[in-house]
């Protein structure tokens, strides 16, 4: 073979692997986004049950006032924050935060308590937070996936040449997480 020969079947394997290596982040980069639509799928249904509970522990716990207004708040901050992860993240952990608070509300009101209305919502709330949960998962197994693509050798050459940016992953701070494992302490 000439060296000619050589240097084009070097060219060709080397130009394969930039397109194959930019295929594999076009395809990872899609699996995140479609693994963050997940997410934003079961932030809606748990924003959309919310208000239904709290209007249902309204009628049972009328004096409770304050705990429902963060909940509400919460909520709305929670809608508001899906520019930044870590704003996603933070308004997200305060949320789940201020729902513990009104299911332990219900351990001091045996009629809400056995309110079927209020099993329901507290049901689908659960199931979705366990959907969100999966959810967050399978976000984080794919940003994973993506970035260490992105940082390995050689395919990082092709993730700095065409711009492939690092994702973020979704997690909790360590001061959050630490909240998140205490009980909710409800006073009367």
């Amino acid at each position: 073979m000439s060296g000619i020969t050589i240097a084009v079947v070097i060219v060709l394997i080397v130009g394969l692997y930039f397109v194959i290596t930019y295929n594999a982040f076009v395809t990872l980069r899609n699996r995140v986004k479609e693994a963050w639509s997940d997410i934003e799928v079961q932030l809606k249904r748990r924003y959309d049950l919310i208000p239904n509970l709290v209007e249902t522990v309204k009628g049972y716990a009328k004096h409770e006032s304050g705990t429902l207004e963060k909940v509400i708040q919460a909520r709305n901050m929670a809608m508001g924050a899906h520019s930044d992860m870590k704003e996603v993240a933070k308004s997200e952990n305060m949320l789940s935060s201020a729902l513990k608070s009104i299911f332990a509300l219900s351990e001091n009101y045996p009629d809400l308590k056995a309110n079927q209305n209020f099993l329901e919502l507290q049901r689908e709330l659960r199931d979705t937070e366990d959907k969100l949960q999966a959810s967050r998962r399978f976000y984080n197994g794919n940003v994973l996936a993506y970035n260490t693509k992105a940082e390995m050798f050689p395919s990082n050459a092709v993730a700095s040449l065409f711009h492939f940016e690092k994702q973020e992953f979704f997690e909790l701070d360590e001061e959050e997480a630490e909240a998140a494992k205490k009980p909710v302490a409800v006073k009367f």
